[in-house]
């Protein structure tokens, strides 16, 4: 794992933005404005291609300072006959702090209201995928912080046009070289294009041997030429946008609310069935939940999509006024000596901004905390709770022309007739009807034979609630095997307990007093006094999976042979599909059409579900996706068939 390393605004001896690390300028000293617009647009035969479209994907090799992409967005803005969705991706090893983005951007008055947008959006400088939506969400720019050469193979998207500008092949040429070139082609849409200002032969010969067809055009002011080209291959569209934009989504809890409004944001008409009377209830009722990333040392699969799900919460958390939570600040105290030494190097090793992650010894972290505790930890200073129900009422409410939410609606099986999914009551009856059906029910779940297959399992958790004014004041999250919240409408929420296969609804005191023995070792001393008898709070059913990541994607065909769908089945025989061999992949799998699951947050709803939404639209748009593959791959429904083989 390599850290990221943000760049520092430099400026060479005739004022222009320059990099000494790869001794290059960031822009043509002719213009930087114009050049965008002559390399990369007109290069690139925009605007006129993305128009009357439905989406168009830009890929960019170095965002820089994002001129490129305010130029485009401007001309994007500026165009009548615009597409719907304009998608920007855009690498960079060595991102600028928004500081630096502020002070260069004052040289293109231009850009004002742009970098305006962009900058209030800036996301946190750490490695990985960052999405942000702009312009009301017609416009997504996602950022990868990471080095192009190593993580373009990490991306799927389908490319309309690309603009490669990297610093010059001289300096940087791992963007230029033909292992590079050959990555682009692989994410090249149909007829896709590219430009850039450099004609380097090596340059050209790297790219016809990708299948673009390259030639030289008359360059930008002093520079005498620049280089077009188009990609010949003629594969078919894989990534198709859908022509019917109608879903059900069943259940409206965290997972469910948040995927209805990603998908109501993006246009679909949203039919959302919830049994219960209101939506966030059961195991999205709890007062409030912890919302922080999980670092590791090594970034693994885990830390990754932690750290990219509580970044896209945040994100949407901003555009829910209504929405009811708090940056309080989350203290991750360690268990034991070994476990504080861990934190420390990982906090060393991924190097994260002071405002995301700091270490705090045991000193520190008893000032923090206002309370004398047994070692050091984690600090997130932009961390805190979040109400989970209260996400859930505003991201429902967000767009009431494009969602319907049906309460007290109890829905017993599913039904695919004539290329859409019915979801029937109990008697037959039509619910509702749409093309895509997404299933967000929790442990309910799996009562549909068509997830019935499904390894998720449900976990008893039982919370308690202290009593604020009875007990010493703390302000911001404290968390170790257990974990207490700040003052939360006269109650300090504590828990929670973690039962497999305990499906008794009602408190129990012994859980109770579990709680408080876990928030002793958390803070001695702190809750002596209190009587588990006299406390009350909530349980709830979390759906877990063996692997504690998320279930989210496509559903794939299984057919038990037996009425018993335990897991993990003894061996294959018991598992009909038509999967093929030992070598199938997750692409492989026949799938049922226009069904998806958003399933298997366990504990974690708070921090995955706004990404998973995003992930879930972007699926079934066929737009770029939001994360690495490798992670799409670790949380797809198909994984666990693929283990068995």
């Amino acid at each position: 794992m390599n850290k990221l390393k943000p760049a520092t605004l430099e400026f060479n001896r005739l004022g222009h933005p320059y990099s000494s690390a790869f001794d290059d300028i960031y822009h043509s000293a002719d213009g930087g404005p114009a050049q965008s617009r002559h390399v990369f647009l007109a290069g690139n035969q925009l605007p006129e291609r993305w128009q009357r479209r439905d989406r168009f994907v830009i890929l960019e090799t170095g965002f820089g300072l994002g001129l490129n992409f305010m130029a485009t967005w401007q001309a994007w803005q500026n165009d009548p006959q615009r597409c719907r969705r304009l998608h920007f991706i855009s690498f960079e090893k060595h991102p600028f702090a928004v500081a630096d983005l502020v002070r260069a951007h004052q040289a293109w008055p231009e850009f004002a209201s742009h970098s305006a947008q962009l900058l209030a959006h800036w996301p946190s400088l750490t490695a990985g995928f960052h999405r942000l939506y702009l312009d009301q969400g017609a416009v997504t720019l996602t950022l990868v912080f990471g080095d192009a050469s190593s993580e373009l193979r990490t991306l799927n998207a389908a490319v309309d046009a690309f603009f490669l500008d990297g610093f010059a092949p001289s300096n940087n040429p791992e963007l230029w070289s033909p292992y590079f070139c050959k990555g682009l082609a692989r994410l090249a849409a149909r007829e896709a294009t590219l430009a850039t200002w450099s004609v380097a032969a090596t340059l050209r010969a790297a790219l016809s041997a990708a299948e673009f067809d390259v030639e030289k055009q008359p360059g930008f002011a002093s520079k005498r030429q620049m280089l077009s080209g188009h990609f010949r291959s003629r594969r078919p569209n894989r990534h198709p946008p859908p022509s019917d934009r109608r879903a059900i989504v069943i259940g409206a809890g965290i997972a469910g609310a948040t995927s209805a409004h990603r998908l109501a944001a993006a246009g679909w008409q949203v039919t959302v069935l919830e049994q219960n009377t209101a939506p966030g209830r059961v195991a999205s009722g709890n007062l409030a939940g912890v919302m922080r990333p999980l670092p590791s040392a090594d970034d693994n699969r885990l830390s990754r999509l932690t750290r990219a799900g509580y970044n896209a919460m945040l994100r949407l958390l901003a555009t829910l006024p209504a929405a009811r939570w708090s940056p309080s600040g989350v203290v991750h105290l360690a268990r034991d000596s070994e476990h504080e030494a861990q934190q420390q190097r990982a906090v060393d090793a991924l190097d994260w901004p002071p405002a995301e992650l700091r270490f705090l010894d045991r000193h520190a972290a008893c000032q923090k905390l206002g309370w004398p505790v047994n070692f050091g930890g984690w600090y997130f200073p932009g961390a805190g709770w979040v109400q989970p129900a209260s996400v859930c009422r505003a991201a429902l409410a967000a767009f009431p022309e494009h969602i319907d939410l049906r309460c007290n609606v109890t829905v017993s099986r599913l039904a695919h007739v004539e290329n859409h999914w019915q979801a029937l009551g109990a008697n037959g009856e039509i619910i509702a009807e749409a093309p895509v059906l997404v299933m967000a029910s929790g442990v309910a779940a799996t009562t549909f034979s068509q997830f019935s297959w499904l390894p998720q399992f449900a976990a008893r958790g039982q919370v308690s609630h202290l009593p604020a004014a009875t007990t010493p004041p703390i302000d911001v999250v404290a968390y170790q095997r257990a974990y207490i919240l700040p003052a939360i409408d006269g109650w300090r929420l504590i828990g929670a307990t973690h039962a497999i296969n305990d499906d008794e609804a009602g408190e129990r005191r012994v859980d109770h007093r579990d709680n408080l023995e876990s928030l002793q070792r958390l803070l001695p001393g702190y809750a002596t006094d209190l009587d588990p008898a006299i406390l009350h709070g909530l349980v709830g059913q979390r759906p877990m999976s063996p692997d504690r990541l998320p279930i989210v994607g496509p559903v794939p065909v299984v057919s038990p042979q037996s009425g018993d769908t335990a897991w993990p089945f003894p061996d294959n025989s018991r598992i009909s599909s038509t999967m093929g061999s030992a070598n199938t992949r997750l692409h492989d799998l026949p799938l049922h059409p226009g069904l998806w699951c958003v399933q298997g947050f366990g504990a974690r709803g708070i921090v995955w579900s706004a990404l998973m939404a995003d992930l879930l639209l972007s699926r079934l748009e066929g737009e770029p996706l939001p994360l690495e593959n490798d992670l799409v791959n670790a949380i797809d429904p198909g994984r666990f068939l693929l283990k068995r083989r």
